[in-house]
């Protein structure tokens, strides 16, 4: 896949990998020349990119250039106008989101959310009735949440509004976690967060990979990203300008310095 124009861009990088027979893998998410608009304004300008099956990619830039419509295209929130996004190889662009939620895409928005009037076991609770989820089943995802997160399991009657930021962004992802998805879209996780909560998010991010779960993260903490993610992509003014392993550009920030100004 071409990764879109740019000096600095990497074309042909592709997210293949194996079967256990050797076979070629296509990416679990792929999307191709999206583009989208807010009223007249032109947002995504033929943005494409991929994530692998358990794989970590980041979507740096700067703030307004498009990697939070990105996300939410392909969660179902903005339709695109043109372009197409497949999941499991299946075209999934203009799917309502609980229905792209039902074929496991997780999304978990920027400033997380929550319902800060209910419990966090009310929070993880939502929307597992109107997906069908069973009394027993529901409770085993509960389970697991807990154990992913014993914070929340001590907080689990608390009002989601009196957790501090860190504990809301963790029940915000375990939300996200109930409908076992496999790939969560994060935008700006650490935005906010204490530096030590920071460190909370990399390892809950790298759990979710060790879980069989890819991740699509866009955020602002560049260090954190890198370190976590296996490739990245740099949009610029509604475009991918640049595609390479996070590997490449741990060693030569000169990428970042062009179109992130940091």
């Amino acid at each position: 896949m071409d990764s879109g124009p740019g000096p600095l861009g990497r074309p042909g990088m592709t997210t293949q990998s194996t079967t256990s027979n050797g076979a070629a893998r296509s990416p679990l998410l792929k999307i191709e020349d999206i583009h989208t608009y807010y009223g007249k304004s032109h947002i995504l300008h033929g943005v494409s990119l991929e994530v692998g099956h358990a794989e970590v990619v980041g979507l740096l830039g700067r703030n307004g250039v498009g990697k939070s419509t990105t996300l939410k295209a392909i969660a179902g929130l903005v339709r695109p106008s043109q372009g197409q996004i497949l999941f499991e190889g299946r075209p999934v662009a203009g799917l309502a989101s609980h229905r792209l939620a039902r074929l496991g895409i997780g999304y978990v928005p920027e400033e997380r959310r929550i319902f800060p009037l209910l419990t966090v076991a009310e929070n993880l609770r939502t929307g597992l009735d109107r997906h069908g989820v069973g009394t027993a089943r529901r409770q085993a995802l509960l389970d697991k949440a807990f154990a992913y997160f014993p914070v929340l399991a001590e907080r689990r009657s608390q009002h989601g509004g009196t957790l501090s930021g860190g504990e809301q962004q963790m029940l915000a992802i375990a939300r996200a976690m109930m409908l076992e998805p496999k790939i969560i879209l994060l935008d700006e996780p650490t935005e906010g967060l204490m530096p030590r909560m920071v460190g909370q998010i990399r390892e809950i991010i790298l759990a979710l990979q060790r879980e069989g779960v890819a991740v699509l993260l866009v955020e602002q903490n560049v260090p954190l990203t890198l370190e976590a993610g296996q490739r990245i992509y740099i949009i610029e003014k509604g475009m991918v300008r640049y595609h390479a392993p996070s590997a490449e550009l741990r060693a030569d920030h000169a990428p970042i310095h062009e179109y992130m100004g940091v």
